[in-house]
Parts: C-alpha cells; sequence; structure tokens
C-alpha cells in the first residue's frame, strides 16, 4: 500500500524543514519580476518557482486565486503548475479554500484530489463553516486517494475573530474545528503517523485568545501557518507560537520569497530555510 499523505508529509518535513513556498503571482510582483498580468506570465511564474523550490523544500502551495482571475487560460497555467511540482518531487498544496456540502464537495473533491484529475494536487484547504461534519465525505475521499486535507481553524485576519473565537459548547469554533479534526484523525491514522488532515493556523494568531491548546497526543494533525515572513512571524518565533507543537508546522511564506525576483529566489529560499532549520535545531 503506498504511503499516506501524512506519512509523505512528514518525511518531507523531516528532510527539508517547515519551509513551504507560497506560490502567489500578485499582479505587483509580476510586474516587479518585469512580466504582464496574464495568464501566460502567471504559469512562467509559477514554474520559476517550482525549479527554484524542487530539491530545497518538500512542500509549495499555489494560490488559486490568482490563477483563476484569468479564467479558462489561468486554470490551464494552474494545472501546468500543480503537474509541474509534483513532478519535481515537491508536495503541492492547492490553496482554494473551498466548501460546500453533499455532491458538491464531492465535485470539488474530485477536482483537486482525484489521481489522474486535471487539477491534481496532494492536498487542498477547506473552509469548514458548513460544518466539519459536512467535509467528512472529502476526508474519506483524501484518505482513499492517499491525498490531505487542511481545514481553516484559526485565521490572522482581525474580521475573523468574531466568529472563530466565539464560544459554543463551551469552546470557540477555532478549537472545535481543531478538536474535530483530531478526532477524525485518531480514527483514521495509525498513532505513531501525522494525520492526513491538517488544520490552517495563522502564525500570528493570539492561540489562547483563540482558545487553542494545541493536541499534544498522536497521530499529530499537521498545521499550515501561513503569516511567517511578509505578514510579520519569523522563524525563531515557531517554537514559541505553537510549543510542543512546533514541529508539526508548515511555515508558509510567499511575499517575502518572491520578492527576490527570479534571480534571487533560490538564494532566498536557501537563506529561508537555514533559518527555519536552525530555529527548530534548537
Amino acid at each position: 500500500m503506498s504511503a499516506s499523505f501524512g506519512e509523505r508529509l512528514q518525511r518531507a518535513h523531516d528532510t527539508y524543514g517547515p519551509l513551504c513556498v507560497g506560490i502567489d503571482p500578485h499582479e505587483h510582483l509580476l510586474a516587479e519580476w518585469g512580466m504582464d498580468a496574464t495568464a501566460a506570465a502567471t504559469r512562467d511564474f509559477g514554474l520559476r518557482v517550482i525549479e527554484a523550490a524542487a530539491g530545497r523544500v518538500g512542500v509549495v502551495k499555489p494560490q488559486v486565486a490568482f490563477f483563476e482571475r484569468y479564467g479558462a487560460a489561468g486554470f490551464a497555467a494552474l494545472e501546468d503548475v500543480l503537474r509541474a511540482g509534483r513532478e519535481a518531487g515537491l508536495l503541492v498544496i492547492a490553496d482554494a479554500k473551498r466548501g460546500d456540502i453533499g455532491s458538491t464537495m464531492d465535485g470539488y473533491a474530485g477536482a483537486w484530489l482525484e489521481p489522474g484529475a486535471p487539477l491534481e494536487a496532494d492536498a487542498l484547504t477547506v473552509t469548514p463553516y458548513v460544518g466539519v461534519e459536512a467535509l467528512e465525505g472529502t476526508l474519506h475521499q483524501a484518505i482513499r486517494a492517499g491525498k490531505g486535507v487542511f481545514v481553516l481553524a484559526a485565521t490572522s485576519n482581525p474580521e475573523a475573530r468574531e466568529l472563530q473565537r466565539a464560544d459554543v459548547a463551551d469552546d470557540t469554533v477555532a478549537a472545535l474545528v481543531v478538536d474535530q479534526v483530531t478526532a477524525f484523525n485518531a480514527a483514521t491514522t495509525h498513532e505513531d503517523r501525522w494525520g492526513s488532515i491538517g488544520v490552517v493556523i495563522g502564525a500570528t494568531v493570539d492561540l489562547v485568545a483563540a482558545g487553542l491548546g494545541l493536541h499534544t497526543e498522536d497521530p499529530v494533525a499537521p498545521i499550515l501557518a501561513p503569516g511567517f515572513g511578509a505578514q510579520g512571524a519569523q522563524p525563531r518565533d515557531l517554537r514559541v507560537r505553537f510549543g510542543s507543537r512546533a514541529g508539526a508546522v508548515l511555515a508558509s511564506e510567499s511575499r517575502s520569497i518572491l520578492s527576490a525576483g527570479p534571480d534571487g529566489l533560490a538564494a532566498r529560499i536557501d537563506e529561508r530555510s537555514a533559518q527555519y532549520r536552525e530555529a527548530t535545531d534548537d
């Protein structure tokens, strides 16, 4: 039987460290790279990031919105980037934040997590605000296909605080999401392995205020943590912010790396990766 996504992610993390490189072709970054704001440019941008990231990190995360804005041509560009990343040996997380119920969510899962699909990725971000239980079909589909899912729990944007920190059943909404993901992993994963279902927790989130006492028991729910780099969190903050679960964090950076430009990209990835490895080896 082939390895689960959680096992492959754990192996990549052990080999390359926690840095996850975001592929976010913002219009201003395209301009800084000397590119026009077109679907073709997003493809070239993404492929250059893949080339620089391969062999330096284990995970990349294309932001789907920056491709989707160009319609069918943008999706074709994204297909090429997703495929190139996986062929380069990288784990590719499609940051699409899909969230729906029933057959509609099954359709999204088929689009992003079905082996051989044009948009096939290794993992997908989803939003749980139709209920985590409503996503269980997608979670099971991911497990069967050897794929992963990252469920939004606590994001760093200030507009999210009132909803995500609301009390429910003596917990916050964010904590309830983490609890339900942890329970799902416990039912589908061997104790000594990482789960294939993770959570998204912003690196700048106040975990205490969000009601998040991160679980220390196995199996581990990996944490995708945007907010490092340009948004303020730094490698030295990883252990401080995530405590006993720091070893299961994917520290996602995009603008802080991509702003190095195509000629400086590889060196910037090496520099940031080394800083994360040093911070986690202490």
